[in-house]
């Protein structure tokens, strides 16, 4: 490895250091906000019974979520997403023909 190379490295991994300690903030962050999941809920017009049945969940962690308890993580968030946004697909993917 060069020496510049290492240098830089080196001056980054302090950096994240000092950041890490809450010495220094970071120069950007990223805030991803959790899904609406109630109104998400609302739009369907379903029970909660209906939705966790339709989204594939139990009703108490959709209950946690719509009460702010816990927040929707992974394939769940992106499912929740897809949902709020694609209803008709959802439909198309779950309702029985």
């Amino acid at each position: 490895m060069k020496d510049e190379l290492f240098d830089e490295l080196i001056a980054s991994v302090r950096e994240g250091g000092k950041i890490l300690r809450g010495k220094a903030k970071p120069s950007r962050s990223f805030q991803i906000n959790a899904p609406d999941v109630k109104k998400i809920r609302s739009n369907y017009k379903l029970s909660q019974n209906e939705f966790a049945a339709l989204m594939g969940i139990s009703v108490k962690t959709l209950r946690n979520w719509e009460q702010g308890r816990r927040s929707p993580e992974g394939a769940a968030r992106v499912l929740l997403q897809v949902a709020a946004k694609y209803p008709k697909a959802v439909w198309d993917t779950v309702r029985p023909k």
